[in-house]
Parts: C-alpha cells; sequence; structure tokens
C-alpha cells in the first residue's frame, strides 16, 4: 500500500540574466594626450525582488591611465558607479509570499569595452553580465511504500540480534587476568 509525505525545502524558483552596456564621461584637470589603460575593480551588489523583476543595486570604481602634457607624464583617474539594473526573473509557479532570497551572480564582471578623448574629455563604455535567481520554499511528495518499511524493519531487528551474539561471543572469549 501506498502513501505520500510532502516535503518542504529550498529551491531555485526564479532566473534571470542579463547583459548590460553603459557609456560614462570623466573631465580630468589637465587634458589627457592619450589613453593608456582602464580597469574596474571593487564592484559591489545586492538584489531586492520586484514582481517579475530583480532590482541590482551595486557599485565599482573605474581607475584611467591616460597621458598628458604631450605624453611626458602620467596619470590615473578614478570615477566612481553607482548603478541600479532591472533583470526580468522567470518564475515557476505563482505562489510565493515575497519571503524568498535573492541570489546575484556577476557572470561578466565589469569591464571597459572602450575609452576615448573626446573635447578634453574622456568616454568610456562599460559592459557587464548579471544574473539573478530568487529561492524560496518548494513542496515535493514523495510516494512511500509501507511494506518496504516493514521488511526494512525485519531487517534491522535482524542485525541488531547478530551484533548482540557477537558481543556475546566477545565477551566469553575474552580473559580478563590475561596479564
Amino acid at each position: 500500500m501506498a502513501s505520500y509525505k510532502e516535503i518542504v525545502t529550498k529551491a531555485v524558483v526564479g532566473k534571470g540574466k542579463k547583459n548590460f552596456v553603459s557609456e560614462h564621461m570623466v573631465s580630468p584637470q589637465i587634458t589627457p594626450t592619450t589613453i593608456l589603460g582602464c580597469w574596474v575593480i571593487n564592484h559591489n551588489f545586492n538584489g531586492i525582488k520586484n514582481n517579475d523583476d530583480v532590482t541590482v543595486n551595486g557599485s565599482f570604481d573605474v581607475n584611467i591611465w591616460y597621458s598628458k602634457e604631450n605624453n611626458t607624464s602620467t596619470e590615473v583617474i578614478k570615477d566612481t558607479i553607482n548603478y541600479s539594473e532591472k533583470i526580468k526573473v522567470k518564475m515557476s509557479g505563482d505562489n510565493y509570499d515575497g519571503n524568498e532570497d535573492i541570489i546575484i551572480r556577476s557572470l561578466k564582471q565589469p569591464t571597459c569595452n572602450k575609452a576615448e578623448i573626446i573635447d578634453g574629455k574622456i568616454k568610456y563604455s562599460i559592459e557587464k553580465e548579471l544574473a539573478a535567481e530568487v529561492v524560496g520554499d518548494a513542496k515535493i511528495k514523495v510516494g512511500i511504500n509501507e511494506d518496504d518499511e516493514e521488511e526494512m524493519e525485519e531487517e534491522i531487528k535482524e542485525e541488531n540480534t547478530a551484533n548482540e551474539n557477537i558481543e556475546q561471543e566477545i565477551n566469553n572469549t575474552v580473559k580478563e587476568d590475561f596479564l
């Protein structure tokens, strides 16, 4: 005779990912001659669920290395970028109570794709890819075969009896006054 049990567990109930490209402008104090490098560090982010979207709020620092004064010296300018991006999340089902956990992953860390000098300012492009997972409670129904439970109980009883017999045999054969 089969019966069913419900198991409640945490599971991924929604997923989404999106690629983002943004352009920014920074104005150095001294007009740059050449862009020598651009790198992104200190990427931090978190997510909040809003209906079928997850809003990702984050920030990162952009460091641009450039030459100045006809390539005679160099400088690094730092620009901190704050962002708020939306990721559409496809949910499996619709019975969620709002107590879900949001997991955000950076599939592609922010990187500088292009940096150029325009009218004495530095214009640069940043690309990143973010993924969101919504983790909530899920119920799983499992079929239980009660006949198997009775057989397993018999096997456990037989094993316990065998263990008791072995223990008794050891106690009978060990001589305590051996030494």
